[in-house]
């Protein structure tokens, strides 16, 4: 029989108080805490710790301090990653982030969710369906990413946009909900800003 947290990483109800999930967050919280009041100026010990606080990551990582999750461990980022301040991840299901993604402030994403009928919901069983960011992904600020999403490689999300479904590679996405408004082509590679041209070519 699976144990509440071989039940949480399952996708499978589960209740988040039993089986040791309470002592993880707690443990947890003291890592993000003490991130979120390091003295600023020394980067490479706050990545020493973004590492001990995060499953797994690659190289050159940044996440300006406030950061919350709530296990950290179903977290999984790739190189050049980049969160603006006061993101989010509920990471009860897991979070897998790809290469050269950038968030703007305010980003949260929620793999966490709850029974829709309220008795249900009252039984204390919660839930977690994992969420998956492509590579050279940004998310605008003030996103939210819903439970069980996919976006693709190479996606553009507009800010103050609510993720509830799929977002498929080289988009750009808007709304509440979200929705695809424009693909990327090599056309929009001239321009850094709506119809605003680059006027560098080192880019």
């Amino acid at each position: 029989m699976l144990n509440q947290k071989e039940r949480m990483l399952a996708g499978l109800p589960y209740k988040s108080w039993l089986d040791g999930l309470s002592d993880e967050r707690l443990a947890l919280r003291k890592l993000t805490h003490q991130y979120n009041v390091f003295p600023p100026g020394d980067r490479q010990e706050m990545t020493n710790l973004l590492k001990q606080i995060i499953g797994k990551t690659g190289e050159d990582l940044m996440i300006e301090p406030p950061f919350r999750c709530d296990y950290g461990s179903n977290i999984e980022v790739g190189n050049n990653f980049y969160a603006n301040f006061n993101c989010v991840m509920l990471d009860v299901g897991k979070i897998t982030i790809g290469e050269n993604v950038m968030f703007g402030p305010n980003v949260s994403l929620y793999t966490a969710g709850h029974p829709l009928h309220p008795t249900s919901r009252t039984s204390g069983y919660e839930y977690g369906i994992p969420i998956t960011i492509g590579d050279s992904v940004w998310l605008g600020g003030s996103t939210v990413v819903n439970p069980g999403v996919t976006i693709g490689d190479n996606v553009v999300i507009g800010s103050g946009s609510v993720v509830t479904k799929d977002i498929p590679a080289n988009s750009v996405a808007v709304g509440n909900p979200c929705k695809v408004i424009h693909t990327v082509t090599e056309a929009d590679r001239e321009f850094y800003y709506r119809d605003f041209k680059f006027d560098v070519t080192d880019y």
